[in-house]
């Protein structure tokens, strides 16, 4: 038997749930009995915020996630842009972490994913900070990526 999951949320909170946008005009718990996709509003990337090659990643899986007629699409650009992402990052944590989300979206674990990616925001800010990632790779990423936004 499956396990149950309990969220609360505040008055005015929303959460998607399979590709709905549910907002509560008061605190409620919501007790899902089955498999559920899901995300809390605070985890949402807007697509104002996919600012960086990581946050735009993060966007595009969130996509898998909360669009589930374009299910197939997101996950097109997501590996194209996974591809892209390997081959402009050279820092080893994030790119064994960025193999590791591969793996988690292929098999289903978009959710886990999501988790993953904001792990390595802190790296990322420090690499582009430091220049480690040259401006024309950031930009090309940005191009490849600015349509889904």
């Amino acid at each position: 038997m499956k396990s149950t999951l309990r969220i609360s949320l505040k008055a005015g909170e929303k959460i998607f749930i399979n590709g709905a946008v549910l907002r509560v005009d008061r605190k409620v718990a919501l007790e899902f009995l089955n498999d559920v996709t899901f995300l809390l509003e605070n985890h949402v990337l807007q697509p104002e915020e996919a600012t960086t090659p990581l946050r735009q990643l993060y966007f595009i899986a969130q996509m898998i996630l909360i669009n589930p007629e374009g299910k197939e699409q997101s996950a097109a650009m997501f590996r194209k842009s996974i591809t892209m992402l390997l081959t402009c990052f050279k820092n080893e944590e994030v790119l064994a972490e960025l193999k590791r989300i591969d793996g988690l979206v292929s098999t289903g674990r978009a959710f886990d994913a999501l988790k993953a990616i904001r792990g390595l925001y802190a790296i990322e800010d420090n690499i582009l900070n430091n220049h480690e990632m040259p401006p024309t790779m950031v930009e090309q990423i940005r191009k490849e990526i600015a349509p889904w936004r």
